[in-house]
């Protein structure tokens, strides 16, 4: 049971991370559907800090570094999203499509490169961070804390007060509700829809970290993380847009995923002799019933998804 908490909060964390992350952006009017190449690309920055700093420095130095490295590869690559949706007013849903193509074969392509160079024997697309992974354990009796679940719930905090009790939060929403009525009073939408993205970039980046540290030791980036950035998006959907909520949709679905790692530790759920592709399909069958029974009650940001055009009223 200890393990199944342990496993949920861990997933939870991401699932939470990922969902502010989609939030933010598309609070501003953007969709982000690129949140799973940005957890790519968040995840090879964190683990690039990890292989190349010494596993010696002090854990919270270490801790400190991998999520600078995730949050700054995170916005980086969300900037892309910002230049083709805000400036050249792409079409927001093929250029997410796109970004999670890429976000993937980039990060595999750049790998594959960098350990070929290295040792060219040594064509396989794994960063190895054994060792920089302890610096986010901390042993409590038999459950093993990761420092991404208090990231997690401080990034919670930071995103309900930023929406709810700041200016910049009212200005952020109101951009993507009426973008019109926001620039009639001289709100800059262009700016906040930017903000709104790249907001979306650290979350994300700090999800895709969090995802490969949750149980591996080394991560195969052609594997991408496995649709948590579309999970990530039905917690969101599901939370309502609203931080709070969105907490509670990711703990829900933080345990069905973990149910599919430790399943075979409940003599009961065994006993029902079902296979264990059944648990790791669960989350996302989950996912498509909630969104099937929620979608006609669901108020997304009015504006979202619209290219902003300032003559139009």
């Amino acid at each position: 049971m200890l393990l199944l908490v342990q496993y949920t909060l861990i997933f939870a964390s991401v699932l939470l991370l990922v969902a502010l992350g989609g939030c933010f952006s598309e609070h501003s009017g953007v969709i982000n559907l690129g949140l799973e190449g940005i957890m790519v690309i968040g995840a090879l920055g964190g683990a690039l800090v990890m292989r190349f700093v010494p596993a010696s420095i002090p854990s919270i130095a270490m801790v400190l570094l991998v999520i600078l490295g995730a949050v700054a590869f995170g916005v980086a690559y969300s900037a892309l999203l910002g230049v083709a949706c805000i400036n050249l007013r792409a079409d927001q849903t093929i250029v997410g499509t796109a970004l999670n193509m890429l976000g993937t074969a980039a990060a595999t392509v750049l790998v594959k490169a960098m350990n070929t160079a290295a040792n060219p024997d040594d064509v396989s697309s794994t960063i190895q961070y054994a060792e920089a992974k302890k610096s986010f354990l901390v042993s409590i009796g038999s459950f093993e804390f990761n420092w991404f679940m208090l990231v997690a719930v401080l990034a919670l905090i930071v995103a309900y007060v930023t929406l709810y009790k700041t200016k910049f939060g009212l200005r952020l929403m109101a951009c993507g509700e009426h973008p019109q009525a926001a620039d009639s009073v001289g709100i800059n939408v262009h700016k906040m829809r930017w903000a709104g993205v790249l907001i979306s970039g650290v979350y994300g980046g700090l999800g895709g970290i969090c995802y490969i540290l949750a149980g591996v030791s080394e991560w195969k980036f052609e594997n991408g993380v496995a649709g948590f950035g579309f999970l990530a998006l039905a917690v969101m959907i599901f939370g309502q847009w609203k931080p709070q909520r969105i907490a509670l949709a990711a703990l829900l679905f933080g345990l069905f995923r973990a149910l599919s790692n430790v399943y075979f530790g409940f003599g009961w759920l065994v006993a029902l002799n079902i296979p264990g592709s059944v648990y790791n399909m669960m989350p996302y069958i989950i996912s498509l019933l909630v969104l099937a029974f929620t979608s006609k009650s669901s108020r997304a940001p009015k504006a979202e998804g619209i290219p902003y055009d300032k003559g139009q009223r």
